[in-house]
């Protein structure tokens, strides 16, 4: 009987863990930390990776040294372990605080720090040949890495960009590295620093010559990659002038940059405040609106107007008055005295409760009706004097035709 086959085993690959150029177990206690915390650490480029342990290529936090300023040996105040276990590492922006297992250990890192940082060997620290070997090693690595890798204060801006990033953000940093405006592949190095008591801006020209770079001053200085003209101008200055690093927490767009497809914001319009003149009548109170009806008078009685100067315009009459009328406000003390020369026949509707208040729909309803009816009265009595008067004129006629004969005979 025939065995099926089996392929061969092939044995899991492991996850390829990150290279280094130190790695160690170190305590850190950052500024919102309360104790010190143990990881696993990586130094790689200017960065420090942390780990929870040694078997992770996953980091859990991050460092960068981009932004360093000194290594201390300063000891906690109280601390029971040996002082030349710790060591500080001050930023810019922070200070954080490391607690290593020997001496031997705490001498490493900062050697190792100070080697990426600085670019150069140090020989201040208490170091092995071996350990001055590993880290002549380590400059070759990162020289080599930083003539193909943009410094971080390299950032694709315009002239007036990056003024106005160095005015806006000092504490990051006055010196900025942009592309040049000539097109030939060179870049230039805006620096910000005080002079008199006046802030100064300048601009350097960085020319491109096959692999190298120069710096276009007044004794031109050739260097190998970029990051080493971030390093001319730092060691120059005796470190006056600071690589611009603009942290997470600042905006990285210059001026307001509203999103793709919204509205175009408008500007606010300035309210000017119009004169009296231009303001708009108030409008009247429902509840003080009037109906004035019309009287049952047999005729109207004309008064001539009185011939105005020539000097005042002459303002026409209106021909039909206005059906409603506002009532002027009723003074609350004075009792409003009746008006005079009105006719008999003229009488106003009295006034309504705010409860009964005035509709116009329903007053011009009962106003029509009313006038409908005091019309076909005012046609009957007339229908009926015509009649009368009718009656008498036949009368007055029988009564002559009759008296005629008596007279005649």
């Amino acid at each position: 009987m025939a065995l099926a086959l089996t392929p061969p085993r092939v044995p899991k690959s492991k996850s390829s863990l990150p290279s280094h150029y130190h790695e160690s177990f170190l305590e850190k206690k950052g500024p919102r930390d309360r104790d010190y915390r143990k990881f696993w650490a990586g130094l790689q480029g200017l960065t420090l990776y942390f780990y929870n342990s040694n078997r992770d290529s996953q980091h859990v936090e991050k460092l960068d040294l981009g932004t360093f300023v000194k290594l201390t040996d300063e000891t906690p105040w109280g601390s029971s372990r040996d002082p030349r276990t710790h060591f500080c590492l001050v930023l810019r922006n922070q200070e954080i605080k490391f607690k290593v297992e020997s001496l031997e250990s705490r001498e490493m890192w900062k050697g190792f720090i100070l080697t990426v940082v600085e670019l150069r060997v140090p020989s201040n620290l208490t170091l092995l040949p071996g350990h001055l070997y590993m880290m002549a090693e380590v400059l070759a690595k990162e020289e080599a890495r930083r003539a193909v890798e943009m410094p971080s204060c390299f950032l694709k801006v315009s002239r007036l960009e990056a003024q106005l990033l160095l005015e806006r953000y000092p504490d990051c940093g006055n010196l900025l590295l942009r592309p040049s405006g000539d097109g030939a592949g060179g870049v230039s190095v805006t620096t910000l620093q005080p002079l008199n008591g006046t802030q100064v801006v300048r601009h350097y020209k960085v020319k491109r010559e096959g692999p190298k770079y120069v710096i276009d001053v007044e004794e031109p200085f050739s260097c190998t990659s970029l990051d080493a003209v971030v390093n001319y101008f730092v060691s120059h200055t005796n470190k006056a002038l600071v690589p611009f690093l603009l942290d997470e927490d600042y905006e990285k767009v210059i001026g307001p940059a509203p999103p793709k497809g919204s509205p175009k914001e408008l500007p606010p319009a300035s309210i000017t405040p119009g004169s009296s003149q231009d303001k708009l009548p108030p409008l009247l109170n429902q509840d003080e609106n009037y109906v004035i009806p019309i009287g049952d008078a047999p005729a109207a009685n004309y008064v001539n107007e009185p011939v105005l100067p020539p000097s005042r315009p002459v303002v026409p009459k209106p021909r039909k008055l206005a059906m409603f009328q506002a009532k002027p406000p009723k003074p609350p003390t004075v009792p409003k005295s009746e008006p005079k020369g009105l006719h008999s026949g003229l009488a106003r509707k009295p006034v309504v409760s705010s409860a009964q208040a005035f509709s116009p729909a329903t007053g011009l309803t009962d106003l029509t009706a009313e006038l409908e009816e005091k019309l076909q009265r005012r046609r009957a009595l007339e229908h009926a004097a015509e009649r009368m008067g009718d009656q008498r004129a036949n009368l007055q006629a029988q009564h002559i035709t009759q008296s005629s004969p008596s007279s005649q005979n």
